[in-house]
């Protein structure tokens, strides 16, 4: 009497996307771990210069009233994407509805529909910000996208989402000023000069 053969069931599923970029962030501390469109994308800890960007950013924002009764200024907050099943981004800096603890997503992110715009700052993965995110955000109707490119020296403002893009998109050097749209909520104007200045990388 022969014995049959007998097939050991896997030991589990392979980990999904989430489950692997959710262990990234347990063993990279610091480090933002992202997925944008099915890519799980790691980016390094700020350098100084990019926090003091940061800050800088922060206040004509506070200083508009922006973080009150009506809309919140927050920091890495995440954002839900729909452009794939477990998408999410956590962008440098957001203006939000104040409500936004009400439309909690998935993974701890939020529905794209609270927030009135996102901001990044650029650091060593620059492409991300300039061309995938541009992507992910107009596909999820973010309605203002600003990213300060430390690497050009330049400022960039995105409105208006439609598909895959934004239809306006203008491009700022130091010098001059960018006034936001009035729909984030307050009348918002940033220094270009400032912000290249505070923010270029010290080699």
């Amino acid at each position: 009497m022969s014995a049959a053969a007998v097939e050991h069931p896997c030991d589990g599923e392979p980990e999904s996307l989430l489950e692997t970029a959710n262990s990234l962030m347990e063993q990279l501390t610091g480090y933002r771990v992202e997925i944008i469109g099915g890519v799980i994308t790691v980016a390094p800890p700020p350098d100084g210069p990019h926090a003091d960007a940061l800050t800088t950013l922060m206040i004509p924002f506070l200083a508009a009233g922006l973080h009150g009764q009506e809309t919140r200024v927050l920091q890495g907050i995440g954002l839900w994407l729909p452009g794939g099943p477990e998408d999410y981004a956590i962008p440098d800096l957001a203006v939000v509805d104040a409500d936004f603890g009400e439309h909690l997503a998935e993974n701890n992110c939020y529905d794209p529909a609270v927030f009135r715009l996102v901001l990044e700052v650029t650091s060593s993965n620059y492409n991300n910000d300039l061309r995938n995110k541009v992507a992910a955000y107009a596909e999820a109707k973010i309605p203002v996208y600003v990213i300060v490119d430390r690497k050009h020296g330049r400022v960039h403002v995105l409105t208006e989402p439609m598909g895959g893009g934004y239809d306006s998109h203008q491009v700022y050097a130091p010098g001059q000023t960018v006034t936001l749209p009035d729909s984030i909520g307050a009348p918002v104007t940033l220094d270009v000069d400032e912000l290249i200045r505070v923010g270029r990388p010290r080699i």
